[in-house]
């Protein structure tokens, strides 16, 4: 490093937490803890430090300085951004275009600080956490087309390349996607942009109870009508001191009823949303059902608060994420304690659990049940009632073999993130 750029770097620095604006500095600053076996704790804003396990290293590793757009082809379908880069600022980029990041970053700033807080590129990667398009459109990993990074040893990695085809490093790229930073720190990430869509709309059922909707989502995901949301938002059961009420969320002025809501989403062009939308209502036999249409303006702000989770902004309970194969969806719903609200989405195939008044036997006994559905159960937010469980996410033993391996090959030291997602990882 030369003296011009440790003077630069320098004046980004305070005695916990490092900020450097260039690659180069993070391959100097991870080759330095290396050699001292000195953990570091690695995040961008800081919008996602919740989620997981609270670290207490030597010193932080903040990346939001290494921001910027690097390269935008809107006819090659990718953009490649470094990662301390804003998801705001790519997606105003983008929206010039009329393109999209079609796996919907979801913005948890809601859900943590009762307000918007999207974060950073990287953090969305590390996460890999998905929207409602998710079974439609794949994950976050599948919108990856390449990454460079900075592994243990403080050498820089790349994977992938700018080419929506290329598969280079293909199964590199799948690895560092929900790593939570517990492998490499991730330096630039080049994503596959797609066009947005024209219109979208957005078909309501009111007041059916959970088997029925589950039932009519199950059967608008597997019609073919491209179906790219399919979310269930009950009203029951109730508790006072839970935070989720769907009344107060959705106060849109073309929902006709209240109750429960189970939401089917169609987008595209006007015309192709209209035939599909007529077919949807006669495959499902709608005529005698409670229903609402919403148009593109009042469809686009009804998704963005299921993706963000605004039904539980700033809620005091512990938040738990199960993925779950949706026909074991109301199986599991039907074991959650009274108390206990939810959402359903990706037809039944995910569900969001606010837990009131939760315990670490509760939590184990859920995620038994969840594994045993074939599915898997993570705790997203943290509670004063419930601050802290030993297992945040679930893994089954041979995996986490596997994944002991996997850190030990991009971390030998186990200084990045050291049990962020398990404990001896």
């Amino acid at each position: 490093m030369s003296m011009e750029e440790k003077q630069d770097f320098q004046t980004f620095q305070d005695s916990d937490t490092l900020y450097p604006k260039k690659e180069k500095e993070v391959a100097e600053i991870i080759k330095k803890f290396y050699k001292k076996s000195t953990p570091i704790e690695i995040i961008g804003s800081g919008s996602k430090k919740k989620i997981g396990k609270i670290l207490q290293c030597a010193k932080i590793l903040n990346l939001s300085k290494l921001s910027g757009i690097i390269e935008y082809l809107p006819g090659e379908l990718y953009i490649k951004v470094k990662a301390g880069t804003s998801v705001n600022e790519i997606e105003s980029e983008l929206k010039k275009n009329k393109q999209q990041l079609a796996f919907e970053p979801i913005d948890f700033g809601y859900l943590f600080l009762g307000k918007s807080d999207y974060g950073t590129a990287a953090g969305q990667v590390s996460c890999n956490l998905s929207g409602p398009r998710r079974f439609k459109v794949g994950s976050v990993r599948d919108h990856v087309l390449g990454f460079k990074a900075v592994n243990g040893r403080g050498e820089i990695i790349k994977s992938g390349g700018t080419v929506v085809k290329n598969v280079t490093g293909y199964d590199l790229s799948k690895l560092i996607c929900g790593s939570y930073g517990t492998l490499a720190a991730l330096t630039e990430i080049t994503f596959k942009v797609l066009p947005a869509p024209e219109e979208s709309t957005t078909l309501v059922i009111h007041n059916l109870d959970i088997n029925l909707s589950l039932s009519y989502l199950q059967k608008a995901v597997s019609s073919p009508h491209d179906i790219s949301g399919a979310s269930f938002l009950p009203i029951d059961p109730i508790c006072n001191k839970c935070q989720m009420d769907i009344k107060k969320t959705f106060k849109l002025n073309d929902l006709k009823e209240e109750g429960s809501i189970t939401a089917i989403r169609i987008e595209g062009s006007k015309k192709s949303i209209n035939q599909r939308i007529k077919n949807l209502n006669k495959e499902l036999n709608t005529s005698y059902l409670n229903i609402s249409v919403l148009e593109t303006l009042q469809s686009e702000i009804f998704w963005k608060k299921i993706k963000n989770l605004e039904v539980f902004s700033k809620t005091n309970n512990n938040i738990l994420r199960i993925v779950i194969p949706p026909s074991n969806c109301n199986q599991i719903i039907y074991q959650l304690p009274k108390n206990f609200k939810f959402c359903l989405d990706w037809g039944g195939a995910l569900i969001w659990v606010e837990a009131c008044e939760l315990t670490e036997p509760m939590f184990n006994s859920i995620r038994k049940k969840v594994v045993r559905c074939g599915g898997y159960v993570s705790m997203i937010k943290n509670s004063d009632y419930l601050p802290y469980v030993e297992d945040v996410f679930t893994i089954e033993r041979n995996r986490f073999s596997i994944s002991e391996s996997i850190k030990k090959s991009f971390d030998p030291k186990r200084i990045l993130n050291p049990g962020k997602m398990y404990t001896g990882i």
